[in-house]
């Protein structure tokens, strides 16, 4: 039997490479996103065998649900073994520098529409033994970070209710976990508007790249990692993956001293602050 995975952000980054990855593996592909140019690409790569593609605002449950009801339709017993909360967008700069309103956009997309998607799918996952809700958080969902502070804080809420849903939804036969992307190669490192300089972001990809580290845990990693890693987590038990896994340190010296990791945010934060300002 063919399985089944549904993706949101599939036209590019992350959500793309997984795209790729799970038809290449051999699995009915269901990719949505608000960029019909990317995915008009992915069905030119890809090919219609097997790939389902529909432009669709996450913000919009209902939207969301038509298109999942859709796709599932064409899976057997209109089930499905993967629902992947991928979709994101990032506003940066201080605080009290960035306007509500965008304040919120962030909100509505990385985390309304996640729980939207844990909605709108569970019935069909349910119909699936051992299938699975994956969700993409964030490497600042293990501490808060500076300057992206509402991003982090609605990776903090995927990863917290990755966490409570994983214990309800045994009950159901649903697996639950999430990932923690660090430094990913993707378009939101260039595309993110910095309010605290105009709205604009000063750092190409090549600066970024420059000034990243070249290991640790804060290395530039390629979007198809995290692909990897999320065919990994359909074959595990395990809650939280991390990309780099060295990034989990960040969770275990948080729970010994959430003090010393504020010390140590304090002491790089000049290395987060494009040059110019």
């Amino acid at each position: 039997m063919v399985k089944s995975v549904f993706i949101t952000g599939a036209a590019s980054g992350m959500g793309r490479e997984g795209a790729k990855l799970f038809h290449a593996k051999g699995w009915r592909v269901g990719a949505v996103d608000r960029n019909d140019d990317g995915l008009a690409a992915l069905n030119r790569e890809l090919g219609a065998e097997r790939l389902w593609t529909r432009a669709v605002d996450v913000t919009d449950k209902a939207a969301l649900g038509s298109a999942l009801a859709d796709f599932c339709a064409g899976n057997v017993g209109g089930g499905l073994d993967m629902m992947w909360n991928n979709a994101g967008i990032g506003e940066s700069g201080w605080f009290e520098d960035v306007p509500y309103e965008a304040a919120m956009r962030v909100v509505d997309v990385n985390f309304k529409a996640v729980l939207a998607g844990a909605y709108c799918a569970l019935p069909h996952l349910k119909k699936n033994p051992g299938s699975l809700m994956f969700s993409t958080s964030s490497s600042s969902g293990t501490y808060g970070m500076p300057r992206i502070a509402v991003y982090s804080a609605t990776k903090h809420a995927v990863k917290g209710l990755t966490e409570a849903l994983s214990v309800e939804w045994q009950r159901l036969g649903v697996r639950v976990a999430d990932v923690l992307p660090g430094l990913i190669d993707t378009a939101i490192l260039t595309t993110t508007p910095d309010h605290s300089n105009d709205g604009v972001l000063t750092r190409s990809r090549d600066e970024i790249l420059a000034v990243a580290p070249k290991k640790g845990p804060f290395r530039m990693m390629p979007a198809v990692s995290v692909a990897e890693t999320a065919w990994r987590a359909y074959h595990s038990t395990r809650l939280h993956w991390y990309v780099p896994k060295s990034l989990r340190w960040i969770d275990v010296l948080k729970g010994l001293s959430p003090e010393a990791v504020r010390g140590r945010v304090v002491k790089s934060l000049p290395a987060l602050i494009p040059k110019e300002q």
